[in-house]
């Protein structure tokens, strides 16, 4: 405990001397956000629940602590969170029927062992939790993306407000393929990272690649992170595009 609240202590502290008052408001995000997906996890184990719409909920509320509480309310921030909101709903129905065919709801092999006690009629739709589950690992990405995409195309209409809307469209774009190739090795190298030790007990266990590449668990992280970059890919045009049409509709007027 004493090593936790150490290395709290020094975020804080490093967070707020280098951000000052948002580095503040972005260390008690971390908190508000753990409480959001605290009591989502609690609502998802009551068997009337809908994980899906629970989810929804779940990243409105997650964009507006990320966006509106961080950066306050302006036009890049209505802007990208209405761009997370379009990108969560078309992802988020992506991901329920790739969770429903590709049939990776559930537990693995390797982790029946520590499950035996329990029992496994929890009541619970594993195929929205599955795809509630790979949401919430795409929801960080997307918000960053889309703040990293706004702020910039802000700062490049302030600077030359006469621009057309098609440019500032094509300037979104190519900021976005910048952020692109590190987001999505971010995502990759999230997943190694995590995993590590479960890569290195499949090499022990003399595991073939085939049998590696049919686990359950490793397909599941492998789809979130091909779900995690097509919801970083979705997001750069739509983010674009929304921002590129406000901020020239508010010149026009």
């Amino acid at each position: 405990m004493n090593v936790l609240m150490c290395l709290a202590a020094i975020l804080f502290l490093l967070m707020v001397g280098i951000g000052g008052k948002k580095g503040a408001r972005s260390y008690m995000a971390l908190f508000f956000n753990f409480g959001v997906l605290f009591l989502t996890i609690l609502f998802m184990s009551n068997p009337s629940a809908n994980p899906i719409i629970l989810t929804l909920m779940a990243c409105t509320v997650i964009s507006c602590i990320n966006l509106f509480y961080i950066n306050k309310v302006n036009l890049k921030t209505v802007t990208a969170f209405l761009s997370t909101i379009i990108t969560i709903v078309i992802l988020l129905f992506l991901i329920f029927i790739i969770t429903d065919k590709a049939m990776i709801q559930g537990f693995g092999e390797e982790e029946l062992e520590e499950l035996s006690i329990f029992s496994p009629y929890v009541g619970v739709d594993f195929v929205k939790v599955g795809a509630s589950m790979i949401i919430m690992s795409t929801i960080g990405a997307i918000i960053d993306v889309a703040i990293s995409i706004t702020s910039p195309m802000r700062e490049i209409y302030h600077h030359n407000p006469t621009i057309s809307r098609k440019n500032l469209f094509f300037s979104g774009l190519s900021i976005g393929r910048d952020i692109l190739g590190t987001s999505a090795n971010t995502l990759f190298f999230a997943f190694f990272g995590g995993y590590m030790a479960l890569l290195i007990w499949y090499k022990d266990l003399s595991y073939s690649v085939g049998q590696i590449v049919n686990s359950k668990i490793f397909s599941v992280e492998i789809i979130t992170i091909l779900c995690a970059g097509i919801g970083v890919a979705l997001i750069i045009p739509i983010t674009s595009w929304i921002t590129a049409y406000f901020l020239v509709k508010n010149r026009d007027i």
